[in-house]
């Protein structure tokens, strides 16, 4: 039996596990694939495991829907930071929160259901598959600036674009459309292979990108997605550098119900 917390962050949803005594095991593909399955199972983009840290208030795992241990998770990170205060209540200090990932560490500020994440420095932005090309963190997002979005073949495009890069283990594909000063998105994202309702990385790319095209003259970039909204604010580079930094995420974290999993 694994007991497990249900949490989405802007429609972006998660198999949220304590897993501070190890027991739940990353490597079992078939059971996370089972687990996040929306028909025969919990339903989920992905499984999130909090895990002990000693330096920091914990750690995060990202895990898949198809069972592939994951990078980055920017919406997945705010809601582990809201399931450490609110659910296990182990955060020391909610305004000042530090968690080890994958690609190394984050702080987190928490008011109420309102959870902002810092994320890592953005250095690079170049060209790829045509299109616009940055890493947030470990993942990696093209970004793809569209008409009519509402009615756009995200599915079809985002696949077409996965079998280009089928020996680069894949990219996140992030289609955009400004309209009156808001961007709106849609992502495709690998791992998951399919549309989600939102990706934090994903807004946190669209951002960079539109910032440093020179799309956005704000430092601030207010994000609409299939499942909510998402604001990123960032320190654009100074003179002599290419790197954006201070990027926080901000949005609405939520727990949405508790359950057991019994295999």
């Amino acid at each position: 039996m694994i007991n497990f917390y249900k949490y989405h962050g802007a429609g972006n949803d998660f198999i949220m596990i304590d897993n501070r005594d190890k027991s739940f095991d990353v490597y079992n593909e078939e059971l996370i694939r089972e687990m996040c399955h929306r028909r025969f199972g919990i339903g989920a983009d992905g499984i999130i495991l909090l895990e002990e840290s000693s330096d920091y208030d914990f750690s995060m795992v990202y895990i898949n829907s198809d069972g592939s241990i994951g990078s980055m998770c920017g919406n997945g990170g705010r809601c582990i930071v809201h399931f450490a205060h609110y659910i296990l209540k182990i955060v020391k200090d909610p305004s000042s929160v530090q968690f080890m990932a994958v690609d190394g560490l984050h702080e987190g500020v928490i008011d109420g259901d309102i959870v902002k994440i810092k994320m890592i420095d953005v250095d690079e932005i170049t060209e790829r598959n045509e299109h616009t090309f940055l890493c947030s963190g470990t993942t990696a997002h093209n970004v793809v600036f569209v008409e009519d979005l509402v009615n756009f073949p995200v599915l079809a495009k985002g696949r077409k674009m996965q079998e280009i890069e089928i020996d680069k283990k894949g990219v996140n594909v992030n289609f955009v459309e400004e309209r009156d000063g808001i961007y709106h998105v849609r992502t495709y994202e690998r791992g998951v292979w399919d549309e989600t309702m939102a990706c934090g990385t994903g807004a946190t790319s669209v951002a960079i990108a539109c910032h440093s095209l020179g799309k956005l003259e704000s430092n601030t970039c207010h994000i609409s997605m299939p499942g909510g909204n998402l604001t990123i604010t960032f320190d654009s580079p100074t003179d002599g550098s290419d790197t954006y930094q201070n990027i926080w995420l901000t949005g609405q974290a939520k727990c949405v119900y508790k359950g057991e999993w019994i295999s």
